[in-house]
């Protein structure tokens, strides 16, 4: 055991301070039901940024409870997927619904299925009562993700603030069926991520976290990806030296971010990111534009 690591806080508090990071009240009146789930996984999406700044600097993000809250909930951080879908699964949990830990292939970029690891961390998400379960995911990252869960039925359509997605099952040798998660984009529906139900357990991702940490395969251990969702259909993202914000898909702002004072500004003011102290683009390994 690590002595210098803070003790969890009980459940109850960690929860009522998850809500009030994400704008949300206590969990009074909160009922474990689809439409708290939305408000939840929407909440999230919109005030938790997507990064990856430690892996980038070497350093392999912790998925404790007690430091997942230090950093995403009182640090003014966010986190890359790991660090996200954990954080809300424990929230979820106490709520009273049902959460499994899936495993995705990222398939952005990719014409086959099996060329990409199971490397994404998704939930699928089941009420105590009613309808479900659903695909819930916060920590996806891209001007694809999802902003709302979606419901695990092939070939319907669901939209939420300008963006819409679907799920597809798709015929395979395993013997669970294999999903396939869909958005629309420039070029029409594009393949997200591909995943089966079978349930991962928390020690799996210890693993596959530390890979993706330190791989030197692994674009997140060597290139800085920033991005935030907001409401009205806005995207921003930090990469390679560029700032780029985007609505409806629709690219209206570029900037590039050429010094070290840039770069925390613009963590700051664009993607509510508290930058470590003293952070620099040679630390990201951040090429300017």
């Amino acid at each position: 055991m690590n002595a210098d690591r803070p003790s969890p806080a009980p459940a109850a508090d960690r929860l009522d301070g998850y809500l009030r990071r994400i704008g949300l009240p206590g969990a009074d009146g909160l009922a474990a039901d689809a439409a708290t789930l939305a408000a939840v996984q929407r909440a999230h999406s919109y005030a938790l940024p997507f990064e990856n700044i430690d892996p980038v600097r070497g350093t392999v993000p912790s998925l404790a409870p007690a430091d997942l809250d230090a950093k995403l909930v009182h640090g003014g951080r966010g986190g890359y997927c790991y660090e996200h879908n954990t954080l809300f699964a424990d929230a979820l949990t106490a709520l009273g619904f049902g959460v499994t830990l899936l495993t995705a292939r990222v398939l952005v970029g990719a014409d086959v299925i099996a060329s990409r690891p199971r490397t994404h961390m998704a939930l699928l998400v089941r009420p105590p009562e009613g309808d479900g379960p659903y695909l819930a995911d916060v920590g996806f990252g891209t001007p694809g993700a999802l902003i709302e869960p979606l419901p695990l039925t092939a070939d319907t359509e669901h939209a939420a603030e300008y963006r819409r997605h679907r799920l597809v099952r798709v015929p395979h040798e395993g013997p669970s069926p294999l999903w396939i998660l869909e958005a629309y984009g420039a070029g029409g529906w594009e393949r997200q991520y591909a995943f089966t139900c079978e349930p991962f357990e928390r020690v799996d991702f210890d693993g596959i976290n530390w890979n993706i940490a330190t791989n030197p395969r692994s674009p997140f251990s060597h290139r800085l990806f920033v991005q935030r969702a907001l409401p009205g259909g806005v995207h921003r993202a930090l990469a390679d030296g560029r700032l780029t914000q985007t609505r409806a898909g629709a690219v209206v702002r570029t900037a590039d971010v050429r010094t070290d004072g840039a770069l925390r500004r613009v963590l700051d003011e664009e993607f509510g990111i508290v930058p470590p102290a003293g952070l620099t683009l040679a630390d990201v390994r951040m090429t300017a534009g």
